[in-house]
């Protein structure tokens, strides 16, 4: 069935919104007849799952695909918004007068549950401020169904002084529109159009020489378009580009352009990036400090693709980059933890929801990752002080000692920083110590260690310090606290606590020794019980 091209003034493509609720936004997809209903009807595809209750095909009949099984229904056209303008968005928002009936709902309930009114001081002095839209410096105009920015050469001379503006979920297509905005409003740096569904034809955009912020989450863009849209934003310094599904990244170190030489914050958390050889195309972008890819598909992080170096002779990748965030990717070896180390400015990393970081899923404790990180100063949101990276890495050269002792070929192969540390903190070869000397080393192998009763029915017990050989095993510690604590009937469980660390990490390997696991002097135990 052929649908109508336009009815009034819905055009297939068209974004609209519920009549009743800004929220519920949608893309035109079919305007005409439906078999079996009179009148003539336009099919939304909306953008939310749910918000519909068909994929476009109704009875049998299909009319237009939809997103999914929900996203689809057929509407009257006179339940549906075509949106308003810039400027009435602006009126509605900043100088509507709230009736009684919103006044009366500003309350709160008294001891007695009584409603007691609430008068907001200076309410009247700041609603006159915002309605004076000269002096706005920032506009919010998020869901308010802004379809037209409708652009005349009096826009600057109404918001003169308008810095930032949040467009947040319109019905905002057209760039062409966006770019005359940007040149109406001359001290505008800041603009955010997430949650648009912008157009795929940026060529028309003219140069936004002013514009240092633009955030376009969830707005449908490819990096190809990302690549036509940077020619236009000269002096861009932070690019948000969640949500996109960003699968695959153009090169941005063309000889020819600039291309994002000022850009120092680039946001791609929440795409489909899984080969870190596109993230290196990246690398040499000068300025780039900040670069998010949480919630990515990422398995492996390496500094050059196929063995060969991965930018320019010489220079070193991201020489600017300071925050990494990779947080809830699929990393899950220590080799793309070292290959961090390659950034010589790296100081911000986020490996959490990783494998590599869950020791449940056969990754490492927080304390290798602080060690084998050279210059980490934050780990996962979390600062590394100067003690906690001294421990963590004495704990690591420990650890390795106690697993690898006589393995050099395989240390330096697996643990890339072991006999630096090792060095560094003046660790000898513990084992080859306790052969050579008498019962007076036996002493010096001693580590002390911190207990606390956590248990729900173990009660209040005071904490115990012990001094213990790190020989000894996980099981056998369970033992000894079981008679520390005099615990009948009561199976314990041990649990390391470690500095920055937000959860502790469960000791379930009964046969591997205190060392292994990277317990050291000054660390802390829990003790609580089988559930």
């Amino acid at each position: 069935m052929k649908a109508e091209s336009s009815n009034e003034s819905f055009i297939i493509g068209q974004r609209v919104h519920s009549l009743n609720d800004s929220r519920r936004v949608g893309t035109v997809k079919y305007v005409g007849d439906v078999e079996g209903y009179s009148g003539t009807w336009i099919g939304v595809d909306w953008d939310q799952d749910g918000d519909g209750k068909h994929n476009g095909s109704v009875n049998g009949v299909f009319y237009f695909n939809g997103r999914s099984q929900s996203s689809a229904s057929f509407v009257r056209s006179q339940n549906l918004s075509r949106g308003i303008t810039l400027l009435q968005a602006l009126e509605l928002r900043y100088r509507t007068i709230s009736t009684k009936d919103e006044e009366d709902e500003m309350y709160v309930l008294s001891a007695g549950n009584r409603r007691v009114s609430i008068q907001l001081l200076g309410g009247d002095k700041i609603q006159d401020k915002l309605s004076r839209f000269e002096e706005l410096t920032s506009a919010s105009l998020s869901y308010l169904g802004v379809s037209s920015l409708g652009v005349s050469s009096d826009l600057g001379s109404i918001l003169p002084n308008l810095k930032l503006l949040d467009l947040t979920g319109n019905l905002i297509s057209d760039w062409e529109e966006i770019g005359a905005l940007c040149e109406q409003l001359p001290a505008l740096t800041t603009l955010n159009l997430s949650c648009n569904s912008l157009s795929s034809d940026i060529k028309s955009l003219p140069e936004l020489k002013n514009i240092r912020v633009l955030v376009l989450n969830n707005s449908g863009l490819s990096w190809t378009q990302v690549e036509i849209l940077r020619r236009s934003l000269p002096g861009i310094e932070e690019l948000h580009l969640m949500g996109n599904m960003i699968s695959t990244i153009t090169s941005t170190s063309s000889s020819d352009d600039q291309a994002f030489n000022s850009l120092r914050l680039l946001n791609l958390d929440d795409n489909c990036i899984s080969d870190w050889s596109e993230v290196l195309k990246l690398s040499q972008l000068p300025c780039l400090e900040q670069l998010y890819l949480n919630k990515n598909k990422l398995s492996r992080i390496f500094q050059s693709v196929n063995g060969t170096e991965s930018s320019e002779k010489g220079s070193d990748p991201f020489p600017s980059l300071s925050c990494l965030l990779l947080g809830a990717n699929n990393i899950g070896d220590l080799a793309s933890v070292d290959a961090l180390n390659g950034f010589p400015q790296l100081l911000d990393i986020r490996l959490s929801e990783n494998p590599i970081s869950d020791p449940v899923r056969g990754g490492v404790p927080r304390f290798v990752l602080v060690a084998r990180l050279t210059k980490v100063q934050v780990l996962n949101g979390s600062e590394v002080r100067a003690r906690e990276k001294k421990d963590s890495e004495i704990r690591y050269v420990r650890m390795v000692m106690s697993k690898l002792n006589d393995k050099s070929g395989e240390i330096e192969l697996l643990h890339p920083r072991f006999y630096e540390l090792k060095k560094l903190h003046g660790i000898e070869d513990e084992r080859a110590s306790a052969e050579n000397s008498g019962p007076k080393n036996i002493a010096s192998g001693l580590i002390s260690i911190t207990l606390k009763c956590v248990g729900p029915s173990m009660g209040e017990k005071p904490h115990l310090t012990k001094k213990l050989p790190g020989s000894i095993t996980v099981g056998k510690l369970k033992i000894l606290s079981e008679n520390f604590f005099k615990l009948k009937s009561i199976k314990p469980r041990l649990f390391l606590q470690e500095e920055g660390s937000p959860f502790p990490t469960a000791l379930d390997d009964e046969t591997a020794t205190l060392l292994d696991v990277g317990i050291c002097d000054g660390s802390t135990l829990l003790v609580d019980e089988e559930s």
